[in-house]
């Protein structure tokens, strides 16, 4: 289908609704959104972004591309255009994938301009309303976090939870939290993966100690990164946690994350901070499909029939951490790995992006699910590997029914060796 630049469907749109003068977008502070020019100028609009993007893909719209939503930046960063609730739009249905990133041949930054867009919009209480703080007030507070979770889970179970939340059951009772056996490595729980998939957190460590190492859990204020404040542009809380994370696991040791999400944001902290100390804890965090797929041979060998696992990268853990093979070297030691044909297109998750964007995201949801269904058809497949809580959740909503198990690869490999740790 033919392309046509933004601009004028932005343009069209706009003139439908009321110009905000610049006294109103004008408290965002100068240059509107204060994102940097060189950004972008990057972009020189080729298209190239638009198969890789979950929201044109589905929509079929310019202006929930990434083209489009660059476009639209540039309008308002330079005054054409206000910040009325069509510009918003834009920037709130992003899913944040970046599955455009490593499909730019000019290297846009998209991640980082959707941050500072976020940033501005929340700034100026445009987005992310007092009920989604308060939310994600609640993530480092993390005694909180467990009893509201398992409050929430009593309430899915009442069938007092909308379906359309995405939202897979959550366990009532987890295991009892992992205690530190060394120092060799710091092993980073969080806040949600915690609270809903800790039963992750014990395999993972399983699987180190299996390799010969030990590890640590971290000290007080490590109870979640700020991957989600991110998101919602909440800058200052995000670099508040970073800060706390950082200082929760000290030394030079690795730090192996389970989370794509998570491993993204806290790789990002150098970026985020700007400090030595900051790009030197960066360096430092390492998902665990890297460290272990590097240590494959300390495993033990697996005794039982091998069988055939569907590969689903998140999109944190494939476009921004760019980490693929060490999943498929790590299943690869116990099972025979299906890939699928979409070319690691979004689920749709996006960390709260299902619960906030349930239309969207249900519509992205559906083409990942149809091309596991054709994976299944080519293969033996029941399960699904996939590196991230909101992935698999979200996934799991739908995948359950059909017979289909969705699972973390450090699940489906420590099951597969039945280590004790």
């Amino acid at each position: 289908m033919e392309l046509v630049h933004i601009a004028t469907s932005v343009v069209r749109q706009a003139g439908r609704a009321r110009w905000r003068g610049p006294m109103e977008w004008g408290l965002l502070g100068f240059g509107v959104l204060e994102i940097n020019p060189d950004k972008l100028s990057t972009c020189v609009s080729c298209g190239l972004c638009l198969p890789h993007c979950p929201t044109f893909r589905v929509t079929g719209e310019e202006s929930y591309s990434p083209r489009g939503r660059i476009d639209a930046m540039r309008a308002v960063e330079s005054g054409e255009l206000p910040i009325d609730e069509t510009f918003v739009d834009f920037m709130e249905t992003c899913v944040q994938c970046r599955g455009c990133e490593p499909a730019c041949p000019s290297g846009v930054q998209f991640g980082s301009l959707m941050e500072d867009t976020r940033s501005a919009l929340a700034a100026a209480g445009r987005i992310t309303p007092r009920w989604q703080r308060i939310g994600f007030w609640f993530l480092d507070k993390h005694r909180l976090l467990l009893a509201g979770s398992s409050a929430l889970a009593i309430a899915q179970r009442m069938r007092l939870v909308p379906k359309r939340l995405g939202l897979s059951g959550l366990p009532i009772r987890r295991p009892a939290a992992i205690t530190s056996t060394g120092t060799d490595v710091w092993l980073f729980t969080g806040c949600v993966m915690d609270a809903w998939q800790r039963s992750t957190h014990v395999n993972t460590a399983k699987l180190i100690a299996a390799t010969g190492a030990t590890y640590a859990v971290p000290g007080a204020g490590g109870g979640c990164c700020g991957a989600l404040h991110v998101h919602a542009g909440l800058t200052d809380e995000t670099k508040r946690l970073a800060i706390a994370t950082m200082a929760s696991m000290p030394g030079e040791a690795p730090i192996v994350v389970n989370s794509a999400g998570c491993g993204a944001a806290m790789k990002d902290y150098g970026h985020l901070l700007g400090t030595p100390d900051a790009q030197s804890f960066s360096a430092r965090v390492v998902d665990v499909n890297e460290y272990l797929a590097e240590r494959v041979d300390r495993l033990p060998v697996g005794i039982g029939e091998r069988q055939q696992v569907i590969v689903q990268d998140p999109c944190h853990l494939r476009h921004v951490q760019r980490v693929v093979d060490p999943v498929r070297m790590l299943l690869g030691h116990v099972a025979d790995v299906v890939e699928l044909d979409d070319d690691g297109l979004c689920c749709g998750a996006g960390g709260a992006y299902s619960a906030l964007q349930p239309e969207l995201a249900g519509q992205i949801r559906e083409r990942k699910v149809a091309s596991i269904s054709r994976a299944t058809e080519q293969s033996s497949a029941r399960l699904v590997a996939s590196a991230n809580p909101g992935c698999s959740m979200h996934l799991t909503a739908v995948l359950s029914e059909t017979g289909l198990t969705v699972m973390h690869p450090v699940d489906i490999v420590a099951t597969a060796l039945q280590t004790d740790g």
